[in-house]
């Protein structure tokens, strides 16, 4: 398995906290896995990574096998290239990372879900390198949807002009696959940095048009950059309009909702609608409320790997509600 090299992070880590050099290789290599989620028997449930793959082989630990599934896919956020200050000075190492995790997955997932914040000042050079370290994902395919450092400078013209080929208005569009209807929306373009997420009126017109034609008992999966439930308004974890949007989905069976932008794992359940964000592959934040502001949070080496990742889905036609569950990425040594 590739193991991620930095000779300055290094330097700095050994300095400041304490870590040997071989400690900081063997926690890097780690630090930027995901979560796998997978549709099986009409429920949508997330295995981290690193609970399902050994360390040193990357093949699956013994006695571990994976439900059957109809399709998998996998959700990785808030990649942030371009951020290089101390919370994480190599975040293209631990995308790397996060990369080899799906790439040592038994089977591959269908597709990858980018849920925002590709780029940290959504500068050209930034988005050339993510592209240069998506390419080795083995996977049919990748969907985007930005996060509000994506629109920076120029109200998201390069992000759609690289990732929103066939998408309507300012980046939002659906598909569908395996039975399971996927919608992916733009709640950042008229967001000011630390401000709360926006929708639109005539993003919710195309949504309610959108869902015309899905009937009721179709799983649907929602993913968009900032949370559409109010996880932290004071800090701008949230989206203004949400609930416009969330009436729109309660008639549905199942609704699953992904999304990235505060950088940890959290997961709430309303109804028939379960909520589910994401892990960054960059840095973590602080909890809600538990500092002055949020922002890039630096933890020592060996706990970075916990508190980075990804997450997978696998699914399987045939019951008719969604339940995602979550297992954290590294287990705490």
């Amino acid at each position: 398995m590739k193991k991620v090299k930095h000779e300055s992070l290094l330097s700095a880590l050994e300095s400041e906290d304490g870590i040997d050099r071989a400690g900081f290789i063997k926690c890097m290599a780690w630090a930027g896995t995901g979560v796998l989620w997978m549709m099986t028997g009409g429920s949508l449930k997330s295995f981290g990574m690193s609970q399902l793959l050994d360390k040193d082989t990357g093949r699956l630990k013994p006695g571990i096998s994976l439900p059957k599934a109809d399709f998998s896919f996998v959700q990785i956020s808030d990649s942030h290239i371009g951020f290089n200050k101390p919370a994480n000075p190599d975040v293209v190492g631990t995308l790397q990372a996060a990369i080899d995790k799906i790439n040592a997955m038994p089977n591959a997932p269908s597709f990858v879900l980018h849920t925002g914040d590709l780029s940290h000042l959504a500068q050209k050079e930034e988005f050339d390198t993510l592209d240069q370290s998506l390419k080795s994902v083995k996977t049919d395919r990748i969907f985007y949807v930005p996060g509000e450092h994506d629109v920076l400078n120029d109200g998201g013209k390069s992000f759609l002009e690289r990732y929103g080929k066939g998408s309507k208005g300012q980046g939002w569009y659906s598909f569908d696959k395996g039975g399971v209807h996927f919608v992916g929306l733009n709640n950042v373009t008229d967001t000011s940095e630390g401000g709360l997420g926006s929708l639109g009126a005539d993003q919710l017109a195309w949504l309610a048009d959108d869902l015309k034609a899905v009937s009721n008992s179709t799983p649907v999966v929602v993913f968009a950059h900032i949370p559409l439930w109010a996880v932290y308004p004071q800090w701008g974890w949230g989206t203004r309009d949400s609930e416009q949007a969330l009436s729109l989905l309660r008639r549905f069976g199942s609704v699953s909702v992904l999304n990235g932008h505060i950088h940890q794992t959290m997961l709430k359940t309303e109804g028939n609608i379960t909520f589910h964000t994401a892990t960054s592959t960059a840095f973590p934040q602080p909890a809600p409320g538990s500092a002055p502001a949020p922002g890039p949070m630096k933890v020592p080496a060996e706990k970075l790997r916990t508190l980075l990742g990804l997450t997978s889905v696998n699914y399987q036609e045939h019951a008719s509600s969604l339940a995602i569950t979550d297992t954290p990425l590294i287990v705490a040594p």
